[in-house]
């Protein structure tokens, strides 16, 4: 059952890529080509000049009064064009920074302070009974996830600071990111301080107006665990084709592994343990706009220095890669991930912990889904802005894929989840998504889920 679980995952992400090779292609010969659209839009652009240009002879001359309220038009473009302040940052060019587009705000500043934010409250209702037929005793939740500010500020031309400070669960209070940016040319920077690990569709672009899905697909909870933040520095570049981002941070706390992946190993630059770094990169490429595709890597021990068995020390080296592609094309919108954990050590790691049969920590881990939406209202020009899209969701993940000898799986890591919704989108900034889950795995111990979630980005 497993195994056919992980071939069906696995020929799940190729027929994904593959749509998306297709959607890349469609789109593409329906562009207008460039320079035909440059050419219609010279021949409608008005020279500012032109307006300014004095009558001949005998034509009825304009007074004084209207020749200084074309000047005053005039300057007041020239200077707009100058400063190019409060410049929003499109969701492509977000996306090539990788941040989410409120995120960008601060990237839109000529100078100085910037604020911007999101939220979101989610209803949870989970089934009387698993799929086992047994109760879960399972009650209704209601909680206020998310509440965030984006504050960032601009010092000059090619210095910037960003920061996201949230308030989880309506109590708890922290930074998810906040760094200096470099801004050397147009297309390449350098960036230091909490950086988010730029992998997978979610970690980076995790406001709730830019995913699909009440809740984050569970891949990219405990394989890529969103949202993924540590201390370190490194670089970005973006071309119209082609983006990529290079960190070095620091590594997992793999003493907070677990059964589950290795979320509970991320430390979040909070008097992070840095004897082990790792390396984080990123490369995206769009052929054309509303496609990209792209992969991602993270390597480094995860042992910290405090993974010792027999007097022996045991780096715990943790290498997480992703396959990763979306289009969003007329309306169409289809997304897929493939990531897949592989530790090392992880024997001698289960030593360590305490841990034993079907408790231990996986050698390797792996998770995959695609999902698929429309927006009905994409192609009525009477919907005027609103947008409603059903979406399907199938996603197979299994936190202990392959156990180190003498360790056995649990049937109940290998879950699989089959998510159907809709969102409606009043206006680009709000959302409201509900959907229903169904869980299941060979364990029986599955639970199917209702959810309702509010969301809003600004």
């Amino acid at each position: 059952m497993a195994e056919k679980r992980r071939l069906i995952a696995d020929a799940a992400t190729a027929i994904a890529f593959m749509i998306l090779l297709i959607f890349t292609a469609v789109s593409a010969s329906a562009q207008e080509r460039p320079d035909d659209a440059i050419s219609e839009a010279e021949t409608k652009v008005e020279s500012p000049s032109e307006s300014l240009i004095v009558p001949e002879a005998g034509e009825q001359q304009p007074d004084t009064a209207e020749l200084r309220r074309r000047l005053d038009v005039l300057a007041a473009e020239v200077e707009r064009m100058r400063s190019a302040e409060d410049a929003p940052v499109d969701v492509e060019q977000a996306r090539r920074l990788g941040l989410a587009p409120s995120a960008a705000a601060a990237y839109g500043r000529d100078r100085g302070v910037s604020i911007a934010g999101y939220g979101e409250m989610l209803i949870e209702n989970y089934a009387d009974q698993n799929e086992g037929g047994e109760a879960t005793g399972a009650t209704t939740k209601s909680d206020f996830l998310r509440a965030i500010l984006y504050a960032g500020y601009r010092f000059n031309d090619k210095f910037l600071f960003n920061s996201e400070i949230e308030v989880e669960h309506a109590k708890e209070i922290y930074v998810e990111f906040a760094y200096l940016d470099y801004q050397a040319t147009e297309n390449f920077g350098v960036r230091g301080g909490m950086l988010l690990a730029p992998m997978g569709l979610v970690n980076e672009f995790h406001e709730p107006t830019v995913f699909m899905g009440a809740e984050r697909p569970v891949t990219e909870n405990k394989i890529i665990p969103s949202t993924w933040r540590e201390n370190g520095a490194g670089i970005y570049g973006t071309s119209d084709w082609v983006s990529f981002r290079a960190y070095v941070m620091n590594g997992f706390n793999g003493a907070k592994f677990s059964s589950g992946g290795v979320r509970g190993g991320r430390q979040k630059g909070g008097k992070a343990k840095a004897t082990s770094m790792a390396f984080t990169g990123r490369l995206d490429i769009t052929p054309t706009p509303g496609v990209f595709f792209g992969a991602s890597v993270y390597s480094g021990d995860s042992g910290q220095g405090e993974v010792a068995v027999d007097d022996i020390e045991y780096g715990v080296r943790t290498t997480i890669f992703d396959l990763h592609g979306q289009a969003q094309v007329r309306g169409f919108d289809l997304r897929g991930v493939f990531a897949r954990a592989q530790l090392g050590d992880a024997a001698q790691l289960n030593t360590k912990l305490g841990k034993s049969g079907t408790s231990g920590v996986a050698e390797r881990m792996q998770g995959s889904y695609i999902q698929v939406g429309y927006d009905v209202l994409s192609q009525s020009m009477s919907a005027g802005g609103v947008a409603l899209t059903p979406y399907l969701r199938y996603e197979v993940v299994d936190t202990q894929d392959q156990m180190p000898a003498g360790y056995a799986r649990s049937l109940s890591t290998d879950n699989t989840y089959i998510t159907a919704g809709v969102e409606l989108k009043p206006i680009p900034n709000i959302v409201v998504k509900v959907d229903h889950a169904w869980v299941s795995n060979d364990a029986e111990t599955g639970v199917n889920q209702f959810n309702v979630n509010m969301g809003y980005a600004f």
